[in-house]
């Protein structure tokens, strides 16, 4: 194993900081290298500087892996560490999504300040959030309460709520258990009821394909399990709206050779929703992923998505 400095590239928040340095230490630990093999390099991106409107309006989720990639590409860093719900369905030419890490907790977690639960806030509590899949579910369970939009980092959005400026948000319990965070949360919500985003809980790492140095690196930490639960996961929302426009959700589960995979749309108001199931082979998870998206599309018909965009 060569033992050139790898630079890994990084979002400066602290949970995009925590995430590059769980990946760092998978490494090290796969290859035996010490950590100063390493250099994490932290690139600010669109996403982190627009504040004050949803990402839908100014550009989609590609807005979080813009700069990073563009440094991919022009080799001033060997890899990119991401939130695999973060990462836009098509990627730059050259690049390639190489490693998916082994999945966390997919769950939504809830931190109230008036309730412990969702579903007990009075009426016209306020929510803070800056997903629209989020802001759809929660309109769909609690349709009285007040959905506004929430940016900023995890620290952040959980100041906002001790200093009374929302009542409650919902943020995913693997960014907070990779903080440390764990501990705020006042509900964790049924996957049942309350699906997650495609990719949701999974770090990913991106590079340039063809990279041979790279691509023996990253092996040995790569989970087959989560590369074809986010293969499938991806291609159903590559059917349908790879940009964050549509409010989504996506889960695929595998089980030995078997993959069973639930998949939702909404209206952003939560007032229509369409569902689908699909099982079949893991090693089918992209075709699973796309017949289910295709499918769910046509059923919804055209003027579901052409009634609020």
């Amino acid at each position: 194993m060569q033992t050139d400095l790898i630079r890994i590239g990084t979002r400066g928040s602290a949970l995009a900081l925590a995430q590059a340095e769980e990946t760092r230490a998978r490494l090290m630990a796969a290859h035996a290298l010490p950590a100063d093999a390493f250099e994490i390099v932290v690139i600010s991106t669109s996403g982190d500087r627009i504040q004050d409107r949803p990402l839908s309006e100014a550009g989609g989720k590609g807005l979080f892996t813009k700069e990073i990639e563009e440094a991919l590409i022009a080799g001033g860093i060997d890899i990119a560490v991401h939130s695999s719900k973060d990462m836009p369905t098509m990627l730059p030419q050259g690049l390639e999504l190489s490693c998916f890490l082994e999945r966390e907790d997919v769950r939504d977690a809830y931190i109230g300040r008036k309730a412990p639960k969702l579903e007990d806030l009075p009426k016209n509590a306020v929510i803070g959030s800056s997903s629209l899949r989020r802001q759809a579910l929660i309109r769909r369970m609690r349709p009285d309460i007040d959905v506004v939009l929430y940016r900023g980092n995890v620290q952040t959005r959980l100041r906002k709520i001790y200093e009374g400026v929302v009542d409650g948000t919902l943020l995913a319990n693997a960014g907070l258990k990779r903080l440390g965070l764990d501990h705020v949360i006042t509900e964790l919500l049924p996957v049942e009821s309350f699906p997650p985003a495609p990719g949701q809980g999974a770090i990913c790492i991106e590079s340039r394909i063809g990279d041979r140095r790279v691509l023996d690196l990253l092996g040995p930490i790569s989970r087959e399990k989560t590369t074809q639960a986010l293969l499938c996961e991806r291609a159903f929302l590559g059917l349908l709206d790879g940009s964050c426009r549509t409010p989504l959700a996506g889960y695929a589960q595998i089980d030995g050779d078997a993959l069973s995979f639930f998949g939702m749309i909404l209206s952003p108001d939560g007032r229509q929703v369409h569902e689908i199931r699909r099982e079949g082979r893991a090693a089918d998870a992209a075709a699973i992923g796309a017949s289910a998206g295709e499918d769910i599309r046509a059923r919804a018909g055209a003027q579901f998505f052409e009634s609020w965009i």
